[in-house]
């Protein structure tokens, strides 16, 4: 299979160390790799235009789901996780903590509202027991772990 590897390992600072590490790890599950990184267009419309083509190239995507930047995973990743189920593609997320959404932010029970959550900022959090936002945990197989731990679950629903 070629898979796409979303997140946003491409702003590391090792970035090009954690890519070849994990085309290896890719390819010792019998399958290639395709990273954003593989585009090289040198400004924003081109990148958005190849990033979508190595998506539609893909039969899977495999997608770190951690927070960055925040609570949330990062946005871009969001878009091409969508993209792909638009397209699809099975999408399988990946992150250390999947503990419920409520439990990992936490959220407070408002008071006087029964089983309504709130952030620090009095925000809602829905709270279905999921780890994710339900528009990403419903669509997408999660898994704790990491990029080994997604490869495993892959393979395993590919059987």
């Amino acid at each position: 299979m070629n898979i796409y590897l979303a997140g946003p390992d491409v702003f590391r600072p090792d970035a090009a160390d954690w890519a070849a590490e994990a085309r290896r790890l890719v390819a010792s599950f019998g399958h290639s790799a395709l990273l954003p990184t593989d585009n090289e267009a040198p400004d924003a419309p081109g990148i958005f235009a190849g990033n979508m083509a190595l998506l539609r190239r893909a039969d899977a995507v495999l997608a770190n789901l951690e927070p960055f930047r925040g609570g949330e995973p990062d946005s871009g990743t969001c878009v091409e996780v969508g993209c792909a189920i638009a397209l699809g593609k099975p999408v399988v997320g990946y992150l250390r903590d999947t503990r419920p959404l409520v439990e990992r932010l936490g959220a407070t029970r408002r008071p006087g509202s029964g089983d309504a959550f709130v952030d620090e900022r009095g925000w809602t959090v829905e709270n279905f027991g999921l780890p994710l936002n339900l528009m990403l945990a419903v669509p997408c197989t999660v898994v704790e772990g990491g990029l080994a731990e997604a490869l495993a679950r892959l393979q395993r629903d590919a059987g």
